[in-house]
């Protein structure tokens, strides 16, 4: 089986600060799934570093103010389309990301707060079918 999971999770440094989230799950993960990398971010066309940006309602907006969501939305249609070209049966994202969180994303105060809520290419997949997990859900994907 395919699976879509964030890049900075198999040490991808493509996260808005430069850095990676590195798992250590990550050899077990690949010797179960065949797993597809990508950053939305990235493929909406925003560098690496770039600004930190939270979820305001529909939109998605940069610690400035500056909007951004034309690049997430863009970058989750890519996401998408990658899932659905090589066949990606589930996803397994980076959590509280604007992008790629899956029940919980910072609220757009740039205080830490957390809301209930998906982060754009999470919500764009699952309308799509496409089942998605957070990191924290490893274990129902290595059982």
């Amino acid at each position: 089986m395919r699976l879509l999971i964030s890049a900075c999770l198999l040490g991808c440094r493509c996260r808005y600060d430069g850095a990676s989230k590195t798992q250590p799950w990550v050899a077990a993960l690949a010797e179960r799934y065949e797993l597809v990398p990508v950053c939305p971010e990235q493929l909406g066309g925003l560098p690496t570093p770039r600004l930190p940006s939270e979820r305001q309602g529909d939109r998605v907006v940069t610690r400035e103010g500056g909007d951004v969501t034309a690049q997430y939305r863009r970058g989750a249609e890519e996401a998408l389309r990658l899932a659905d070209l090589l066949g990606c049966e589930a996803a397994l994202l980076k959590e509280r990301s604007p992008s790629c969180g899956s029940g919980t994303v910072y609220d757009g105060t740039f205080t830490g707060t957390l809301t209930a809520g998906d982060g754009v290419t999470a919500e764009l997949l699952r309308t799509h079918g496409i089942p998605v997990y957070g990191e924290s859900r490893i274990e129902e994907l290595l059982d």
